[in-house]
């Protein structure tokens, strides 16, 4: 329940935050059923929000060369942890 409350909250943060000129950005599954994948990419960070992990996630997939990416995993606690999966 809470991994599925988290992983709501990151895509909100992100469907609410997203501009018309980001490089990369967050798909659905059925979104992604159609792409190419190319790896994951992990963030942690302590005290931080949805919204800094979604934007590091973004970066990190920038970095790597991605035009995409999906959360597949994210976690709270004292500190938060998301894994993406990236796509050409």
């Amino acid at each position: 329940m809470k991994r599925t409350m988290i992983i709501a909250t990151l895509g909100l943060a992100s469907v609410l935050s997203f501009s018309a000129g980001a490089a990369v950005h967050q798909v659905s599954a059925e979104q992604a059923q159609n792409l190419q994948s190319m790896g994951t990419v992990s963030v942690s960070q302590v005290g931080s929000a949805p919204m800094d992990m979604r934007q590091e996630l973004a970066a990190k997939a920038a970095k790597e060369g991605a035009s995409s990416y999906r959360i597949i995993e994210a976690r709270s606690g004292d500190t938060w942890h998301a894994t993406a999966e990236l796509y050409k």
